[in-house]
């Protein structure tokens, strides 16, 4: 039965994965960059915007000139509070704020009503329960990954993000599974891989809860 649903959790995820890029898809005339000064020579014409991995002061940059910008990552930039400037981006798709070290989002944050796909992998410091209220604000979040994020369990306020479709909590701590996710109405794929959940939970799977599960 483990081995069934496996291999239905990851053709699934595949399939979904596959539609988010081609909704997403950059055509060849957009513009993709990795440094700031180039990018806002052309802002509007930038669609992908990679500063991750780089020592910015970020609350200069001024983000509201990307009118366009789908993509924007700023993956282990070791940022305390996430930049000032964000929430401008109105039609952002894709956010991946993994590898940081601020505890909160923002209150502008509900301002992202574009927003598809958020990254808050390996974000330790990250307080899950005090930002659910703000996540579950954003209108158009289907996909959130938690990965590796030291989770010991998942809070039962996770049920106030009604728009999810997939669920990310991939090497954490979670030592039971996590029931809650049942009132996740419109889950299609949960990820529990790499966890502790221990193996008479296994039975579990045997439930149909309505939605793919990789454990």
């Amino acid at each position: 039965m483990r081995n069934y649903i496996s291999y239905f959790a990851v053709a699934l995820l595949f399939i979904m994965t596959n539609k988010i890029l081609a909704q997403n898809k950059i055509s060849k005339d957009s513009i993709i960059e990795k440094n700031f000064e180039n990018a806002i020579l052309h802002s509007e014409e930038v669609i992908h915007l990679d500063l991750s991995n780089q020592a910015l002061h970020l609350d200069s940059l001024d983000f509201s000139k990307f009118k366009n910008l789908e993509y924007l990552s700023l993956e282990n930039d070791h940022l305390m509070q996430l930049p000032k400037g964000i929430s401008s981006l109105k039609k952002l798709k894709v956010l991946n704020l993994s590898g940081n070290d601020f505890k909160n989002l923002p209150v502008d944050f509900t301002e992202l009503t574009s927003l598809e796909v958020l990254f808050l992998n390996n974000d330790r410091n990250f307080k899950l329960v005090q930002n659910i209220e703000t996540l579950a604000k954003l209108p158009n979040l289907r996909i959130l990954h938690l990965e590796n994020d030291n989770l010991k369990k998942l809070p039962s306020e996770i049920t106030l993000l009604q728009n999810l479709k997939s669920l990310h909590l991939k090497n954490n701590k979670l030592k039971k599974f996590p029931l809650d996710v049942q009132g996740l109405n419109n889950l299609q794929y949960l990820d529990l891989k790499d966890n502790q959940i221990k193996i008479e939970d296994l039975d579990l799977l045997n439930i149909n809860f309505g939605f793919q599960i990789n454990l």
